[in-house]
């Protein structure tokens, strides 16, 4: 579980250096310039952030569904090389995953003006700039993100099934209030997650809107790097432990 904590902590730095700077810059300098090529690597490396938390997060799951299914069989499931691979796995596919996105929108002529109503560098405003064709490129973007989104959603809604359907045949209360603790963090991160990123990439191209897209979209590149930390320490007893004794010390 920590391992991929970790890798969750270092995906929301890396999330955050993306688009973060650029956001405050032109909200306190009023600096709402970018470059066409700094653009478009922002736009990668951004859908790289996203994908990878969402491969992420059903590694995770995984691996809770592991540790309440089968808790006698934990630790020869779930051994070293094995969390390793979920982990490469996750970051190499999110790398592959925009390639297709961002080549057939690198080739689009843009004819100005070159004015993106967003706070960052998306596929969906972007390609409302294109003076050419984008029924390609919105089908496309808009069936790999369902895909993926579908995809590790629907690994991670079959892992909780299999997780309620265990716990609710512990006979003692207080054990599966533990069983259901273990697994509060990653629900509540997972709903955060997910729910906002399906409004904005699994939908039609006219239901876009500017504003609410800017709005949703706080809800998935902010509020998620923010709270995660929060979400994971609260729920977690050694944290906790590790708090008070600072406190007391000093």
């Amino acid at each position: 579980m920590y391992f991929f904590v970790s890798n969750l902590s270092f995906l929301d730095m890396s999330s955050t250096t993306v688009n973060i700077p650029k956001m405050l810059a032109k909200f306190s300098m009023n600096n709402e310039v970018i470059s066409f090529v700094g653009c478009f690597l922002q736009m990668y490396f951004f859908i790289v952030c996203q994908a990878v938390e969402c491969f992420l997060l059903a590694a995770m799951a995984y691996d809770r569904y592991v540790a309440i299914c089968s808790p006698l069989h934990y630790h020869n499931i779930m051994v070293r090389h094995v969390y390793i691979i979920l982990a490469m796995a996750s970051w190499i596919l999110g790398l592959v995953f925009p390639i297709a996105m961002i080549t057939l929108a690198f080739r689009l002529p843009f004819c100005g003006p070159n004015i993106i109503h967003h706070y960052y560098c998306d596929h969906p405003p972007l390609l409302q700039l294109a003076c050419a064709d984008t029924s390609l490129n919105v089908a496309v973007g808009s069936t790999l993100s369902a895909i993926v989104i579908a995809l590790c959603f629907s690994l991670i809604v079959t892992s909780y099934v299999q997780i309620i359907r265990s716990v609710l045949k512990i006979a003692s209360s207080k054990g599966r209030k533990k069983a259901f603790s273990t697994c509060a963090s990653h629900f509540v991160v997972v709903n955060m997650y997910f729910l906002p990123s399906i409004f904005m990439y699994v939908r039609p191209t006219a239901s876009y809107s500017a504003d609410i897209d800017s709005l949703v979209a706080m809800f998935y590149t902010v509020l998620p790097p923010m709270l995660n930390p929060i979400v994971y320490s609260l729920r977690n007893k050694d944290i906790k432990d590790s708090f008070r004794k600072q406190i007391c010390c000093t």
